[in-house]
């Protein structure tokens, strides 16, 4: 496994799926051929699957070499995908996909890679501690007028703030929105430059934890089964390397049903959670592995599934904000045959010991 360090790196790789000789000799004789296959992250939890299938060798059980690059935003993957420069990569089911979609970059939601399904509300709505303490705040009403921070307009926490309003009876524009990466959401909160905010962990717990904010409410309470975040083929490696991006899917398929074995009562405590969060503290930035043992985790469909109508309603609300530009569809960015095909094989989830 090697990550590149930024764009430089990256375009040396360029160019289509790649054959990169497999040196497993047999009197001197190569025996076996990987096929390179890159895939573009951010290096967060919900790349858990990227990151299980890779450390416990489900990719090169597939004859897979998988490449990962690191980018700062799953936006910034979407032209590199459209290009063939990137095979696969990984980020929310944002307005700025579809629109990329209409300008006829050609990308396919392939998988879940994050969701919200009961009991795993990875998002919340927090509010400053002053206003709870002080009676200001009692109810999703009081958000009336506040200043609320997301982590970008046109993504799926701004649509879980949108569902987070309507059952306090208040529209998108009754609030103040203000776009801020999750880590500022802390320093905003403890310096009351907001007034609550829709905030991902593992920002949510340490605003607990520093006391600057109360969790007011998780969105599996409001906005349940939320389809946060996906996995993305670009259009060259579906249409010339399909039976790769199947192999690909096997292994991502098999990793995220080890993840969902880790996942007990709303934390990483199931029979392999040690090893699932020695993973992930061995790629992503988060070190300390009891960060991971108190925070809300994430959901992923263990069979891949996404869920369609939830992409609808985030979906709806960018074209209620006027964020979505040309003629294009959910169904058009969606394609289910791979994790379909691997679901076949395999059959359906079973949780270990079960």
């Amino acid at each position: 496994m090697r990550i590149f360090q930024g764009w430089t790196a990256f375009v040396r790789v360029a160019g289509g799926v790649a054959l990169a000789a497999a040196l497993v000799l047999n009197n001197g004789i190569a025996v076996a051929q990987m096929a390179t296959v890159r895939v573009g992250l951010t290096n967060v939890s919900s790349d858990a699957g990227f990151f299980i299938a890779d450390k416990k060798g489900y990719f090169k059980q597939e004859g897979l070499n998988v490449v990962f690059t690191g980018f700062n935003s799953a936006a910034k993957m979407v032209a590199p995908l459209g290009a063939g420069q990137l095979d696969v990569g990984g980020g929310t089911a944002a307005a700025g996909l579809y629109n990329a979609i209409a300008r006829g970059i050609n990308v396919k939601i392939v998988a879940d890679k994050g969701s919200i399904p009961p009991g795993y509300g990875y998002t919340s709505v927090l509010v400053r501690k002053d206003l709870v303490d002080s009676g200001k705040f009692k109810s999703f009403a009081d958000l009336k007028g506040l200043k609320v921070a997301v982590g970008a307009e046109g993504t799926a926490t701004a649509s879980a703030l949108n569902e987070a309003l309507k059952k306090g009876g208040l529209k998108y524009s009754d609030v103040q929105v203000m776009s801020m990466g999750f880590p500022q959401h802390l320093m905003a909160l403890a310096n009351k430059a907001i007034d609550a905010s829709m905030t991902n962990e593992p920002t949510v717990t340490q605003a607990l934890q520093k006391g600057v904010a109360i969790r007011f409410a998780a969105n599996d309470t409001f906005y349940p089964n939320q389809q946060v975040a996906v996995v993305l083929y670009g259009d060259e490696f579906i249409k010339s390397h399909p039976a790769i991006a199947k192999k690909f899917m096997r292994a991502y398929i098999k990793a995220v049903r080890d993840y969902n074995d880790a996942l007990k009562d709303g934390k990483l405590a199931g029979a392999n959670a040690d090893e699932i969060i020695s993973i992930l503290t061995e790629y992503t930035l988060i070190k300390d592995p009891d960060v991971y043992r108190t925070i809300t985790p994430h959901g992923t469909n263990p069979d891949g599934k996404v869920n369609e109508a939830s992409l609808k309603k985030d979906f709806q609300f960018y074209k209620e904000q006027g964020l979505i530009v040309g003629n294009v569809s959910v169904e058009q960015a969606l394609d289910n045959s791979f994790a379909e095909a691997v679901l076949k094989e395999l059959g359906p989830y079973s949780r270990r010991g079960q």
